[in-house]
């Protein structure tokens, strides 16, 4: 494993990318460290001390502490989430937006440029809302969070937090384009990953204390190492369909004949499909939460809180349509089956054109299900047995199947990349035995 490590650094191209990789998420945890200005610090921590085990634990999670601080990166990467969310969904029902989604390069840089204006909008709109929600702040004692409230505060604190999500934008597109992995999964990853050594501390504080046994820390060990060790084995599960290619003869040599597979990943969307419906689940919530003393949006509030059945139910629902929209927009039966047809290639026992994309489909639509009921399962049950041993709720934010399927996902993600890189350098990867591969998962 080390000397695999070391193979990074003898790779220029490679290392370079994993160099700026790092170099843009410790940008990123320094800005998360930045305090917005005019807070008064003493009474803001005392102010979240009372709102440990509510909506804005899970916020701050994936805002990687930000928001615990109400640093100028407090509204995170949610806005853009949200904004991708919004055209990606809408590519399906503008013509204007299908035509770009088309034209190739041209039209995906347009709908990049679009994206990028629509985050602008609702950042701006959640910097509104989280500005006046700060004005109303109080410590148990009293104090005021904001020292100075007013104008001034408002529109230079609306700016600040705009501006930082608009940047973290800018360094999840500079990770995707410069380094190893996808920048903006990257940067959720070191939000979460930050919040980890926290969460372990707090663990063995409360071991001393005797507020958690030996046998719940145990019992929590073992709960986080089964659902990794499934997150892994899913996350790599793959339906192989055979694929036999007829023999052609092209001047004096012949081509085809060979038998191959195609590989259908069970978990076509990965990470995307948890990280999109928590930003959907988030958004009504985190709105909400901003205004407080309005008789609805507290009732919207209560609802979306995890833990309640309306939120567990949304979430899974949302996790299962994410899973399809995303194996849509991104899998083509018919366009596979026409190409196989074309080389010479046909599915044993399926005619080749409409009836092997209709067979492509139906295996997709199945395994599609079984990955998706997976990720629901991953992303919901593990709070009730952590409940059972009387976790704190932060504990159970972080040591939660949410957090350890984004972590897992992203990591396998990003390690994926980096061993294709040392594979065509012929270096060996990762691991001697094996590499990051899919795993044969037969669903017929």
């Amino acid at each position: 494993m080390l000397k695999s490590v070391a193979d990074i650094f003898k790779i220029p191209e490679l290392k370079k990318k994993v160099l700026f990789t790092l170099g843009i998420l410790a940008v990123y945890r320094l800005g998360a460290a930045i305090p917005t200005p005019g807070i008064d610090a003493s009474a803001l921590k005392a102010f979240f001390e009372t709102q440990k085990g509510t909506l804005f634990g899970f916020l701050d999670m994936f805002s990687g502490g930000a928001l615990n601080r109400l640093s100028i990166f407090s509204l995170g990467i949610m806005p853009y989430i949200n904004a991708s969310i919004i055209m990606s969904l809408m590519q399906t029902a503008v013509p204007y937006l299908e035509r770009l989604s088309k034209e190739g390069e041209f039209g995906r840089r347009k709908i990049t440029q679009i994206t990028r204006y629509a985050t602008l909008v609702i950042a701006a709109i959640q910097a509104f809302g989280l500005t006046f929600w700060m004005q109303t702040m109080k410590s148990p004692g009293g104090a005021a969070v904001v020292k100075n409230p007013g104008l001034s505060f408002q529109l230079m604190t609306i700016l600040t937090l705009t501006t930082g999500t608009v940047f973290i934008m800018w360094l999840g597109e500079r990770i995707t384009e410069r380094g190893v992995g996808n920048g903006i999964s990257l940067i959720i990853f070191a939000g979460i990953v930050d919040r980890l050594p926290v969460a372990v501390g707090n663990t063995f504080q409360l071991f001393q204390s005797e507020e958690m046994t030996l046998f719940g820390i145990l019992f929590l060990a073992a709960l986080v190492f089964a659902i990794t060790a499934s997150v892994v084995w899913v996350e790599q599960a793959q339906r192989k369909i055979p694929v036999q290619y007829a023999k052609r003869i092209v001047g004096r040599k012949m081509y085809g004949g060979q038998s191959t597979f195609l590989p259908l990943k069970v978990d076509q969307s990965g990470v995307i499909a948890v990280i999109f419906s928590v930003a959907i689940m988030m958004f009504p919530a985190t709105i909400a939460q901003f205004f407080p003393n309005v008789g609805f949006m507290e009732k919207i509030s209560g609802f979306l809180r995890p833990g309640q059945w309306i939120y567990t139910i949304m979430y899974g629902g949302l996790i299962i349509f994410f899973c399809y929209f995303y194996t849509a927009i991104t899998f083509n039966p018919k366009d596979l089956a026409d190409n196989m047809r074309k080389w010479g290639g046909f599915i044993p026992g399926i005619r080749p054109g409409q009836s092997t994309s209709s067979y492509i489909d139906r295996v997709l639509t199945r395994i599609t299900l079984a990955g998706a009921l997976f990720v629901v399962c991953i992303a919901i049950l593990p709070q009730y047995p952590i409940s059972w041993i009387n976790a704190p709720p932060m504990l159970a934010t972080i040591f939660g199947g949410t957090a350890i399927l984004i972590v897992v996902g992203v990591a396998l993600d990003t390690i994926g990349q980096i061993e294709s890189h040392l594979i065509m350098r012929h270096y060996e990867g990762f691991m001697k035995k094996g590499r990051v591969k899919g795993r044969y998962f037969n669903i017929k």
